[in-house]
């Protein structure tokens, strides 16, 4: 290690002293006290063998520069610069290597989580950090880079990608559908229909009313149901056999596919006016961090809408 380096923090405490020609005003911007920068000082010209301040005792304490001093201050100064910018290169690249993603608690839990690995893959540098949460979010404050986001398509101050339109069906269990014998919609009506309501403030959300009348069925749902705030918990209490879900199709396709959920009457068509978009502020646009993520989501769907670019 270079000598100086060993009294970096004499140099950053003279550095301000001679600046603000002050120990106290030194402390004050240091965040200790007057006396740790005094004694920085001195120790500073012990060091060097020198001192670097002429004192007054006259009145409030005036630090005048040597000569010596004066000549190595510019130099100092212009260190501190370098190393400032240094740090802030630093941080930069760690910023970088890091992309923050919010989505919601279900949306993880069903369709993003079991897919990360192969961004991973894809994207060895790049670190994800994941905030789940149906808040509106500050993306500025809380640094977020790009989410996914259920809805309209309209959120102020971002940029919403289309990225994949979904449609609602009912699903159960394999157990409950081997029990029973539904020959058209309606039967459904005299089953425990489990109520998704983590939408419920989104004008367009399909309820159970919507996917009936879709499917031409005209009576009257029993007030009797399970009513749940969170989609995925939606799938898993479906999953248990506690009743019929309406399930919207990107969170419940894993659990199709494998046959833990059965859909019923696949021949029923009801998409739904809402859509899943990426959103991002405008000015990330041209993150590589944020179009890594974004060009990997896009490569995930079957038929994905063109990006917004």
């Amino acid at each position: 290690m270079q000598p100086a380096l060993v009294h970096l923090n004499a140099l950053r405490a003279f550095e301000a002293s001679a600046r603000h020609r002050s120990f106290a005003a030194a402390a004050a911007e240091l965040h200790v006290t007057p006396a740790a920068v005094g004694q920085l000082v001195r120790g500073l010209e012990e060091w060097l063998g020198t001192p670097v301040f002429h004192r007054s005792s006259s009145g409030k304490l005036r630090l005048t520069l040597t000569e010596s001093a004066q000549r190595a201050l510019p130099d100092i100064q212009a260190g501190f610069d370098r190393l400032a910018q240094g740090l802030g290169r630093l941080k930069e690249r760690a910023a970088e290597s890091v992309i923050t993603v919010t989505v919601s608690p279900a949306f993880a839990a069903k369709w993003l989580l079991p897919r990360l690995d192969d961004f991973h893959a894809a994207h060895p540098d790049l670190d994800v950090r994941l905030d789940t949460s149906l808040r509106p979010l500050d993306f500025v404050a809380q640094r977020i880079d790009i989410g996914v986001r259920y809805g309209a398509g309209r959120w102020p101050g971002l940029v919403a990608d289309k990225w994949l339109e979904e449609e609602v069906y009912p699903v159960c269990s394999p157990s409950l559908s081997a029990a029973r014998s539904w020959a058209n919609p309606a039967d459904l009506l005299r089953e425990t229909l489990i109520h998704d309501l983590s939408m419920d403030e989104h004008e367009g959300f399909l309820h159970w009313t919507g996917w009936l009348r879709a499917a031409g069925v005209t009576g009257r749902l029993a007030p009797r149901g399970l009513k749940i705030n969170n989609s995925g918990a939606v799938l898993q209490a479906a999953a248990q056999g506690q009743g019929i879900a309406l399930a919207r199709g990107l969170m419940a396709s894993d659990d199709v596919s494998s046959g833990r959920l059965v859909r019923l009457f696949p021949d029923i068509r009801c998409p739904s006016p809402l859509a899943y978009h990426v959103v991002y502020r405008p000015e990330s646009a041209e993150l590589a961090r944020v179009m890594a993520f974004r060009q990997w989501l896009f490569s995930q769907v079957p038929h994905p809408t063109t990006p917004h670019v």
